[in-house]
Order: C-alpha cells, then sequence, then structure tokens
C-alpha cells in the first residue's frame, strides 16, 4: 500500500466527498497548469497533520506545493469542511450502534502556542507560557462528540456548556437523531452548582467530584477513556505544539484528529 493510499484510503475519501465543497475549475485560455486534485491535497494536509511538519517541509511526492496545499487546507477550514467531516463520521458509527450515550465525559487538555495568536493566554499549568486548551466530550467509549478551543487560562467549567450545545444531532440505529448523554462525568474542576442546574434542566444526569469532599481520582474507573482520547489527539503531532495564530486553523487540525479518531473507529 502507498503512503496516498493509506493516509486517504478509498473509504475515507469517499466519505470526504461527501463533505467538500464543489469546485468549478475554469483553465486559462493556451492551457496552463492543472489544477490539483482534492484528493492529493487532502493527502498532503494529513500527512502535515499526523507527521508535525511545517507546510514548507511537505515532501514534494505529494504533487501540490505546499503554497496550494495551505491554500486549499486555509479554504476548507473557512468553509468548516473539517466539522462536518466529523459529524459525517459520527453519523456513520451512530447508524452502525457505535456510539455509546449511556456515560459521556468532559475534560480539557492544555497545549503550549509557539507563535500567539487568539484565544491563547497565560498556562497556569506551565509556568505562565502562553497557550491554548482543547476542550473535549466523549461517549463511553471515547470517541469525541462535541469540540472546541480556548486560551490557556479559560477555566475549564465554561467550556462545559457551549460543550454540551456543540454535540450535533447524530443518527442512531433506531429511533430519532440523538445528542444527549445520558450521564456526563467530570472532576471538580466543573464543580459548580449553576451547572449541576443546567444539566438536570437539560435531562442529563451528572457525576461530577465534589471540592474537598472526595478527589477526582475516584472517578478515574469512568473518566479514563476521555484520557484516553487526549492520548489519542496527541497522535496527530501537529498538535504537540500550536503553531497557527489563526484560531480557525488551529480547530482544523483538532477537527482533523477528531475525524480520524472517528474513522479508525469505522473501518475497525
Amino acid at each position: 500500500m502507498s503512503l496516498a493510499e493509506r493516509l486517504v484510503p478509498d473509504e475515507l475519501w469517499e466519505l470526504f466527498r461527501r463533505v467538500v465543497p464543489p469546485t468549478e475549475v475554469i483553465r486559462p485560455q493556451g492551457g496552463g497548469k492543472r489544477r490539483a486534485e482534492d484528493r492529493e491535497v487532502l493527502t498532503a494536509i494529513i500527512f502535515v497533520a499526523t507527521s508535525g511538519c511545517t507546510w514548507r517541509q511537505l515532501p514534494p511526492v505529494f504533487g501540490p506545493c505546499w503554497p496550494t496545499v495551505y491554500r486549499r487546507f486555509a479554504q476548507w477550514s473557512r468553509e468548516r469542511v473539517w466539522a462536518r467531516l466529523h459529524r459525517v463520521i459520527l453519523d456513520e458509527l451512530g447508524a452502525r450502534g457505535e456510539l455509546d450515550w449511556s456515560r459521556c465525559a468532559i475534560d480539557s487538555v492544555s497545549i503550549r502556542a509557539a507563535k500567539g495568536g487568539p484565544l491563547t493566554g497565560p498556562n497556569p499549568t506551565d509556568r505562565g507560557k502562553n497557550g491554548s486548551k482543547v476542550h473535549l466530550l466523549t461517549d463511553r467509549k471515547g470517541l469525541p462528540l462535541s469540540l472546541g478551543i480556548s486560551a490557556a487560562n479559560l477555566h475549564d467549567s465554561q467550556a462545559l456548556m457551549p460543550l454540551v450545545r456543540g454535540i450535533p444531532p447524530i443518527r442512531s440505529r433506531r429511533g430519532p437523531r440523538r445528542r444527549r448523554p445520558g450521564k456526563l462525568y467530570a472532576d471538580k474542576g466543573y464543580d459548580y452548582r449553576h451547572l449541576r442546574r443546567w444539566l438536570r434542566s437539560r435531562g442529563i444526569t451528572h457525576r461530577i467530584a465534589r471540592k474537598g469532599i472526595e478527589p477526582s481520582h475516584r472517578l478515574g474507573r469512568h473518566r479514563w477513556v476521555v484520557e484516553r482520547t487526549v492520548s489519542w489527539l496527541a497522535g496527530c503531532r501537529r498538535l504537540h505544539r500550536r503553531y497557527e495564530r489563526k484560531p480557525e486553523h488551529f480547530l482544523a487540525f483538532v477537527g482533523i484528529a477528531a475525524a480520524l479518531i472517528g474513522y479508525r473507529r469505522l473501518t475497525s
């Protein structure tokens, strides 16, 4: 199997074709350079995401030059292609009964920001170094259902409501689409009365570690799945550091990593 086939198998390409906007190709009079195929560009983007290389370090073996790949990446990020790809994969998983809504978990991970930019801030767990946070909510199996980014100094509790609201309506094997966890597990960073009330008002049972009463590790046998998902995200080496000044580009790489996690489960 070639590198291109390994990075973008036929099944992943077919899913991507369902979300990428059609492009009208207008060739200049007298010919001109061939427009790079979307699959070639997607393969190069996946390579950058998984290898962690810079755009300029992109090997020429992929075909299109790095400015072409970057421009297409920026265009698809503006058009939220990566979020739509993640949503399509979640729909496929839901239709096959691969999502377990009975017990979901929420957490975050801080990532140092190499170049600064919007949605960065001093990380209190990294000696005040500039960084960003990735917030995620997963199902019982650790599959990411909702994602978000923020400055590293944003308190985790402020991300709970946006993450729960951000769960898209996902297909089920039987019955209507679903977007509400049965039970939500969280550490004591989310232990606030207004959050408990808000979850109850949405019909979501919560299990949040209580400050000064119980340690967060008591929930470890239920929350370890979200911590494992954080390590899965690290498999996308571009997320070891935030190199993107534009937050939508950083969020795009988070979305690519989440889509690849779901795709691996889909084809396992």
